[in-house]
């Protein structure tokens, strides 16, 4: 079955939302959301665990054209982020442009026909000129590569899946990861539990948690008085960007935040023993820096322990460290993050003359801006490519690039062009560029292994600077970097 549509939207998190209500306020209404849940919201829909919150302060991680004065925190809990997102759906009336259930098995380009055939997991096929993908890198969780994982009778299952229908307590539980969500997750269930033992890797660097609520005066005040809101997250995105300096311009000037993120240890950790298992031996920020009130006090609790000896066997109804021990537990929790590079790479996307984006990576996953790739016409990313944050909210991320897609569509109309694509050259100055400032930065030479770099060591994730200069230069689609074709 064929279905037609001028654009293609995947996803309908903050990438594909955000994306939906800028098209229809610019004149565009003949598209598509295509979202694989029952529902929209994406990571925010998919991740429910106990304690799940945004890191980053609210009025920052919310579009800039539809603030919301109504927080109640700083940073807000998961049910708040997604009703956030329902309402501004309602309110842009996009709900109506959104088909649920319907995931994307493959995009494959028509070079005679000049369009994309975009097929559903159904069997659906839509055939619009444009495809702009949304998915985001938070939605497939990432399992780790234990022995004997399968052989586990109890009961198993990833943050990002939680099983609420299990109950916790009085139970002997392990986590896997110590990343952003289980520093959520383990200080609510360690209360709840017989035992809790964390399995840890690498530490993470933990900063305080400046979370407080909103009082109703405050609240009245962002939404009566004018300009308030608009302030304070204003307030708020400039000292987020201050810690970039330390990320990308010298690690060394990263000292005070490591002063307060050991000090943050010192008053919250009394045991020596467990105060030196859980201080990184790396530059912050190479990995994420995290922040949390209550982790450190979970991991004090007398039903908790910390292991660092490594997973070496999964049995039955145990699980056996690298030193021989044997922990005997009745469920595991894998807080073990999300794939990221795998999903781009694992995806069917062909483009013109057959050219696969496996091809195109041949030698690293890359794209023009973190938005577009040469041979793909009409085929765009929201938060691609090295567009990720360690310091800032993605959603200022995915308007600038949102900014870039239209002015995109705009040169076609303007030109009565059939197909956009960045010219190989523009592809190759801008990573090349954006390359050489990584290979400096705390990601590569901070001492640690992450998620942000591939197999090869090299950061395919972040940004290498401060947003506003992605803003900068991103914002707006330079002619002369794109090949029209008509």
């Amino acid at each position: 079955m064929s279905e037609r549509a001028a654009i293609v939207i995947i996803g309908s998190g903050f990438a594909g939302l955000g994306m939906a209500i800028q098209l229809k306020r610019h004149g565009f209404h003949d598209f598509v959301v295509l979202e694989k849940s029952e529902a929209l919201g994406g990571t925010w829909h998919d991740n429910t665990y106990p304690g799940c919150a945004c890191d980053v302060p609210s009025h920052m991680y919310s579009f800039s054209f539809e603030l919301n004065p109504g927080w109640s925190r700083m940073f807000a809990p998961q049910p708040e982020i997604r009703s956030y997102m329902e309402r501004t759906a309602d309110k842009y009336r996009v709900r109506e442009h959104i088909r649920f259930n319907s995931t994307v098995d493959a995009l494959e380009y028509d070079d005679k026909a000049k369009h994309w055939n975009v097929t559903l997991a159904d069997g659906t096929v839509f055939t619009p000129k444009a495809v702009i993908s949304g998915i985001g890198a938070l939605h497939v969780p990432s399992y780790p590569d234990l022995p004997g994982m399968e052989t586990f009778k109890g009961k198993a299952f990833h943050s990002a899946d939680w099983d609420h229908s299990y109950d916790l307590r009085g139970k002997r539980v392990a986590v896997i990861g110590t990343g952003a969500s289980a520093i959520q997750f383990v200080p609510q269930i360690a209360k709840q539990v017989d035992e809790l033992v964390l399995f840890q890797r690498t530490p993470p660097w933990i900063q305080p948690k400046p979370d407080r609520t909103f009082p109703r005066p405050v609240r009245r005040a962002f939404e009566k008085v004018p300009g308030a809101a608009r302030a304070f997250r204003s307030g708020i995105y400039w000292t987020l960007e201050a810690r970039a300096i330390g990320f990308t311009i010298d690690p060394r000037l990263s000292g005070p935040m490591e002063r307060l993120a050991r000090w943050h240890i010192q008053r919250q950790i009394s045991d020596p023993e467990l105060r030196a298992k859980v201080t990184p031996d790396y530059t912050i920020g190479c990995k994420r820096v995290l922040l949390s009130n209550d982790y450190y006090p979970a991991l004090a609790r007398p039903n908790v322990e910390v292991e660092t000896a490594g997973v070496a066997e999964v049995r039955e109804h145990s699980i056996v460290t690298g030193d021989g021990r044997e922990h005997e537990v009745d469920a595991i929790i894998y807080g073990t993050g999300f794939k990221v590079t795998d999903v781009l790479n694992d995806q069917t996307i062909v483009g013109r003359n057959g050219l696969k984006i496996q091809e195109l990576w041949a030698n690293g996953i890359e794209a023009y801006r973190g938005t577009s790739y040469p041979g793909f016409p009409n085929f765009f990313t929201l938060l691609g490519p090295n567009t990720g944050l360690g310091h800032n909210s993605v959603v200022f991320m995915i308007e600038v690039q949102i900014q870039h897609v239209l002015s995109c569509l705009k040169l076609l109309q303007d030109t009565g062009g059939d197909a956009i694509e960045p010219k190989p050259a523009a592809l190759r100055s801008f990573n090349d560029r954006m390359h050489k400032r990584l290979r400096k930065a705390v990601w590569s030479e901070g001492g640690c292994q992450s998620w942000y770099l591939d197999e090869n060591g090299v950061n395919r994730t972040l940004w290498p600077g401060h947003t506003f200069e992605f803003w900068a230069g991103s914002r707006k689609a330079k002619p002369e970097d794109y090949l029209i074709t008509r």
